[in-house]
């Protein structure tokens, strides 16, 4: 059966009738009659039983409704969405971010896109960067924002703005003096919080205290870095972290160093290779980097 066929096939076992088909159809009486009989043709077996202008449908056609049922209303969605896409009705951006960025970037940069966006529907969720790339793999989501390149050959990572790993204490642990030179892993001490094993800018931290032979002393490890800006703020210890969350953090708790050597934190924008971004997509992802870059300005001015 052809895909008009299973259509005014499901119209008539629906409403029973020629005309009530042709009204739901929106086409005359006589076109779904034609469509049918050719329907029946292609067959080879009546599907309707015609008593007084009334079809009753026979087991062969309850059957073949079953089999046909997602495919028809595959079929309606299709239409529904051509006619969308027509008519430019409604835009569906659908944006996957670390919570990092999603918090720290995204707010600011949605109430600029929103401008010129003010009619677009914008879903946004929150991953990590494994659950990312199945994502974007799927097509399940547009576009996607980590704080790594996933390194995927059907994924493509556009960095869209860079700042340095910071390291952030709580008001009023450095002197003027202090927080005018870089941070050295020297000065891991005290009470610190840490990154959870497996995380991409811990496992730099990491690194570079080895090189240098020292080992610091976690006394509180957490999972993201929203937790550990928070901890911060409240005073609880000192915490390496990417310049976003540290750029986002209440300036009145905090204080913050670039942390020496410099080691650059990239904001990636991710897509899928087989996939190019709509306009209001490709929109969105021009304010995130606008916004995040202006972030990191004006954390460094102040």
């Amino acid at each position: 059966m052809r895909l008009r066929h299973i259509e005014v096939f499901h119209a008539i076992m629906q409403v029973g009738t020629i005309s009530g088909a042709a009204q739901v159809l929106h086409i005359s009486q006589p076109a779904v009659t034609k469509v049918l009989q050719h329907a029946e043709l292609q067959l080879g077996m009546p599907l309707f039983e015609r008593v007084r202008g009334k079809l009753y449908p026979k087991p062969e056609a309850h059957r073949l409704f079953v089999e046909t049922e997602k495919l028809n209303r595959d079929l309606q969605g299709i239409r529904r969405l051509a006619a969308s896409l027509k008519s430019r009705a409604v835009e569906t951006v659908r944006l996957v971010s670390t919570p990092t960025i999603a918090i720290s970037v995204l707010p600011q940069a949605m109430t600029v896109w929103r401008r010129d966006f003010p009619q677009a529907r914008c879903e946004l969720a929150t991953q990590h960067t494994g659950e990312i790339v199945n994502a974007l793999r799927l097509g399940e989501a547009d576009l996607a924002l980590s704080l790594q390149d996933p390194r995927h050959p059907g994924i493509v990572a556009e960095p869209i703005a860079h700042g340095m790993l910071t390291v952030m204490a709580p008001r009023g642990t450095w002197s003027e003096e202090e927080l005018s030179r870089p941070f050295g892993v020297e000065g891991l001490s005290g009470e610190l919080i840490g990154l959870s094993d497996g995380d991409p800018l811990g496992e730099m931290v990491v690194a570079a205290c080895e090189a240098q032979g020292v080992q610091p002393v976690y006394h509180t490890v957490v999972q993201t870095y929203q937790i550990a800006r928070s901890l911060v703020e409240a005073g609880a210890g000192l915490a390496v972290l990417d310049p976003f969350t540290a750029a986002s953090a209440d300036p009145a708790k905090v204080q913050c160093r670039q942390w020496a050597p410099a080691m650059p934190v990239h904001l990636y924008l991710l897509s899928a290779s087989h996939s190019p971004l709509s306009h209001g997509a490709r929109e969105l992802a021009n304010c995130i980097g606008a916004t995040a870059r202006a972030c990191l300005e004006r954390a460094c001015a102040s």
